[in-house]
């Protein structure tokens, strides 16, 4: 009898936080522009209290700045901000990488294939939502097989931190696809046990998701008309 209001709360949790991820991944909120909580209120139907944990939430995901007494507004991301971040993703994801080489098992290798294999069709489909979801979990899988729970820790931790960065990198055109065949070539060093290529092949990815995004910022600022990364717009 209890959980039905607790199943509603999360079910308009998850609608706030789309709506919000969405409307700064398109540009429609923009770094520096505030969220309304009244507004979303209203829409919702609902107090200000599920409001505010969406807030608190995207924040620790780097999509807003909650300021106290004056709310929350958009944050602003700078080319610092992106290589700091795939600096450290690719340190830690590469290690994870050549540990879990010589200890992923033939179903987990398996697993990934078929993981990689949905993340094919949804790159055809340029489902970028559902992508970024499953591209998790293909990541997740081998991290945890290296078999070092604080590596995972940590790795999880950043990961949600920046969720807007990632989620920005995927949604260029064409990444995705290529995202695709860097895991391809990853599960054949996974296979071959070949630690090393592991490690290389997870640091190239992450070097690739950083150059893309510093590029697109680069051009925003240089005022040449394009749109930037961070503002392009992704059908979710």
């Amino acid at each position: 009898m209890k959980s039905k209001p607790i199943e509603r709360h999360q079910t308009l949790r998850e609608k706030i936080l789309e709506t919000i991820r969405e409307a700064i991944l398109k540009g429609t909120l923009k770094p520096g522009e505030k969220v309304a909580e009244p507004e979303l209120a209203e829409r919702f139907g609902i107090s200000r209290t599920p409001i505010r944990e969406a807030f608190r939430q995207l924040e620790s995901e780097g999509y807003l700045t909650v300021i106290p007494r004056k709310g929350a507004v958009v944050a602003a991301l700078s080319e610092q901000d992106v290589q700091e971040f795939y600096a450290i993703k690719s340190t830690l994801e590469g290690y994870a990488a050549e540990l879990a080489a010589s200890r992923l098992s033939e179903k987990e290798l398996e697993k990934l294939e078929t993981i990689n294999e949905r993340l094919k069709q949804l790159a055809e489909e340029g489902d970028v939502k559902a992508f970024f979801r499953v591209h998790n979990e293909f990541h997740d899988l081998f991290v945890k097989a290296a078999g070092n729970s604080k590596l995972h820790e940590l790795i999880q931790h950043l990961g949600m931190k920046f969720n807007r960065l990632r989620m920005a990198s995927l949604s260029v055109e064409g990444r995705m696809g290529i995202s695709v065949a860097e895991h391809e070539r990853l599960i054949e060093a996974f296979r071959n046990q070949d630690g090393a290529r592991a490690e290389s092949l997870v640091k190239k990815t992450a070097e690739i998701g950083g150059k893309v995004l510093l590029e697109s910022l680069t051009q925003a600022e240089g005022g040449n008309g394009k749109e930037s990364i961070l503002q392009t717009r992704v059908d979710v």
